[in-house]
């Protein structure tokens, strides 16, 4: 047993030096190990862009190693919802409709990348992403939306690192606390707010549903601005939670029909 442990911790050293030496170097290594080596001739014109690179390598790299506190800084404590206080079906609604195979992948889901191409090739557009929670939880606290393969990389290489520190709780409960979710609303605190006008311990399976659909386009299906809109979607979800047995059909078609108050 003894073996197998150093195995396993030798292992994940091993992957994390990969990740580190590849984020090094995409980052812009080269220039921070340039930057620290004295120079006594003038500095050449465009210094000033070489400078603003080195800081950009520097603090894409201070992410990877100080992730935590990286991570630590950008949450929002005001509004924070722990995840005992979100009721379970909120949190199974969401991975059957974004990420259904969350607790089965390190960040990234082959499957669901190779589903999304095919999809997307049959279609002729970018029709379906294949993004997992962990990923997109990247996305919502550091990056931008742009599609570059640098990007990417980026992404994945911070999906890793994520699941390696943190439990897939700890990553769910950050993934609710940063999604938009429409009409001004960022995380589930200020969503069962907006919508419902109470905690998100109190929402209902209907109420549920209906969050959990958001994310996909909240602009365009929050209840305020198309219910219409906001109901096919919270349709969508309760039949992925079916689909997926966290709940049975006769409970779908139940919260279906259940009329939905808003706040509003």
């Amino acid at each position: 047993m003894l073996n197998i442990s150093r195995l396993r911790i030798g292992r994940l050293l091993a992957l994390l030096l990969i990740i580190f030496t590849v984020t090094f170097w995409w980052a812009g290594g080269d220039l921070l190990l340039r930057s620290a080596i004295p120079k006594t001739t003038i500095l050449p014109a465009g210094t000033a862009d070489t400078a603003a690179s080195v800081k950009s390598a520097w603090d894409r790299v201070h992410r990877v190693i100080f992730l935590k506190s990286a991570v630590d800084a950008r949450l929002d404590k005001k509004s924070y919802v722990r995840l005992n206080d979100i009721p379970l079906p909120l949190q199974q609604a969401i991975i059957a409709v974004e990420d259904n195979r969350f607790y089965q992948h390190m960040g990234f889901d082959i499957e669901g990348i190779l589903r999304a191409t095919l999809v997307n090739v049959q279609t002729g557009s970018y029709a379906e992403g294949g993004s997992t929670i962990t990923q997109q939880l990247i996305k919502n606290l550091f990056l931008s939306q742009e599609r570059t393969l640098g990007r990417k990389l980026e992404e994945f290489i911070l999906a890793v690192s994520i699941e390696l520190r943190y439990s897939k709780e700890e990553i769910l409960e950050m993934y609710l606390n940063t999604i938009y979710f429409g009409s001004g609303a960022y995380g589930i605190g200020e969503a069962s707010a907006i919508y419902f006008g109470k905690p998100p311990f109190h929402l209902n399976l209907a109420e549920c549903a209906m969050l959990a659909g958001l994310p996909n386009a909240p602009s365009l299906t929050s209840p305020y601005v198309d219910f219409a809109a906001a109901k096919q979607r919270q349709a969508i979800v309760l039949a992925a939670m079916a689909r997926h047995s966290y709940i049975g059909p006769a409970q779908a078609q139940e919260a279906k029909l259940t009329p939905i108050l808003l706040a509003k």
